[in-house]
C-alpha cells in the first residue's frame, strides 16, 4: 500500500495531508481510520491503517510481559497509539506528545514501507540516511538480490 518517500508539511495545529495517491486506497481499506504510534526503534512515528494496526496490536499484547524490554515496547507502542481519522481534506491531526517524540515540526518525511508508513522529521530522516552503519548484516539479508 505505502511505498516511496515524500516530503510533507505539518501546519501549526500539527495536521498533515496524506498524499493524494494513498487517500482513495485508505478510504477503501479502512474508511480513512488510521493509528499512529511511536516507533520503538527510532525517533519516528509508525502510521498504520486501522485493520493492520489490529494485527500488530494483537502481536504486541500477546508478548509475555515478564521481561523488562517487552514491557518497554508495550508501553511505548501501545501506550502512545492514537486512533485518527482523515478529515474531509485528507489530513490527520497528530497529538503533541507524538510530535514531540519524533521531533516533528513543519517539515517531515512520509516513508512508505508496504503495509505501514513512517513519519520522520526531515532533519532526522536526513541524519539517518547519512549515518554510518557498522552493524553486521543479518543472515536473512545475505542472499537478498535486489
Amino acid at each position: 500500500m505505502f511505498q516511496g518517500s515524500q516530503s510533507i508539511n505539518l501546519d501549526a495545529k500539527g495536521r498533515f495531508a496524506i498524499p493524494s495517491r494513498y487517500r482513495d486506497v485508505l478510504l477503501a481499506v479502512c474508511e480513512g481510520r488510521m493509528v499512529v504510534t511511536a516507533n520503538p526503534y527510532e525517533r519516528c512515528l509508525n502510521v498504520y491503517p486501522e485493520a493492520h494496526w489490529q494485527e500488530v496490536k494483537s502481536k504486541i499484547e500477546s508478548l509475555p510481559n515478564g521481561n523488562k524490554k517487552v514491557r518497554r515496547l508495550q508501553r511505548l507502542v501501545l501506550g502512545n497509539a492514537c486512533e485518527l481519522e482523515m478529515d474531509g481534506n485528507g489530513r490527520l491531526l497528530l497529538p503533541q506528545t507524538l510530535r514531540d517524540y519524533a521531533s516533528l515540526d513543519k517539515k517531515a518525511m512520509l516513508v512508505g514501507l508496504g503495509d505501514k508508513a513512517e513519519l520522520w522529521s526531515e532533519q532526522s530522516w536526513n541524519d539517518m540516511l547519512d549515518e554510518d552503519d557498522d552493524d553486521p548484516m543479518p543472515e536473512e539479508m545475505m542472499n537478498l538480490s535486489l
